[in-house]
């Protein structure tokens, strides 16, 4: 963990609220899968902070409720976006539904993994659709979503993009392997995007989590290192002057330094790594996963 790490984390604790303010002129964020885990948490906090917020996924029912939720807890106006971003041409349509609100803060949350049971790239089912749905839905959508709603953000001066990565992008991760290069993809997406427009007085950030209680995280129980989505969501949002990429807490920051390299060592010293030891390290990281409303 770098001085300047530490430095911009300490700055950002102190001015969290003076950082929103500027985007709350513009006041509704934009969260795509929302309807549970991190992404329903981004929703609720940001709605706390003031802002309108849109909501977007995939299972109706189950977005109206945290709309509800979110509406009764803060009096916010939220407005439902039903979509499922494993498919093809979702995007005019959300365009459409976004075209009129001045937006200041996105969160391109929602991701899904190709397999619930960790296995070898060849072994998942229907691998070629498969590989479309995680493509679209982890990377595709991430880059459609800025390709909306940069543009505003960059015409008024002003925005909070967050992408969330994942912890397991910081290692090669065996029985993962698409969905660990996915979030890759996402880190390295938003570092550039930061680069181009930061001096337009726009943040954009990845936010890289290692363990959070969620349901594609089988619900882990709570501690000092796995987080529930309130608690990681009210830390990482104290991280957004900490720079391009964070890790979301103070934990997973510590985390990020002794996991990949143990794993990397275990990796060089055999051959073949036995299934049962990829699936045991994987396992270990698979709370990383950045869980938003559902799949998509």
């Amino acid at each position: 963990m770098s001085l300047n790490y530490i430095k911009n984390f300490y700055k950002g604790c102190r001015a969290q609220s003076l950082l929103l303010q500027p985007v709350q002129t513009h006041n509704t964020s934009v969260v795509t899968g929302a309807s549970e885990g991190i992404g329903r948490a981004y929703a609720f906090a940001l709605a706390e902070q003031g802002m309108n917020v849109v909501i977007m996924s995939r299972t109706k029912a189950t977005l109206d409720q945290v709309a509800k939720e979110i509406s009764d807890a803060t009096g916010q106006r939220v407005k439902v976006v039903v979509t499922d971003f494993t498919k093809e041409n979702v995007f005019s349509e959300i365009e459409d539904q976004l075209k009129d609100l001045n937006i200041g803060v996105l969160v391109n949350n929602v991701g899904m993994l190709p397999s619930i049971i960790p296995c070898k790239f060849l072994e998942s089912t229907e691998l070629d659709q498969t590989i479309i749905k995680v493509i679209n839905c982890n990377v595709k959508t991430t880059v459609k979503m800025c390709k909306i709603i940069l543009p505003g953000m960059e015409n008024r001066g002003k925005g909070v993009i967050v992408n969330i990565s994942s912890g397991v992008a910081s290692i090669p991760c065996p029985m993962y392997s698409l969905y660990s290069a996915s979030k890759v993809f996402v880190e390295r997406f938003s570092q550039g995007l930061q680069a181009e427009y930061k001096d337009k007085g726009i943040i954009i950030q990845a936010v890289a989590p290692f363990g959070v209680s969620t349901r594609m995280a089988g619900f882990q129980q709570t501690n000092i290192v796995t987080l529930s989505p309130e608690d990681f969501v009210k830390s990482s949002l104290h991280h957004l002057r900490a720079g391009d990429k964070t890790y979301g807490s103070v934990c997973h920051t510590v985390l990020n330094s002794p996991v990949p390299s143990e794993m990397e060592e275990t990796f060089d010293q055999m051959n073949t790594p036995p299934d049962d030891l990829v699936v045991s390290s994987v396992t270990t990281l698979i709370s990383t996963k950045p869980v938003g409303a559902e799949e998509n």
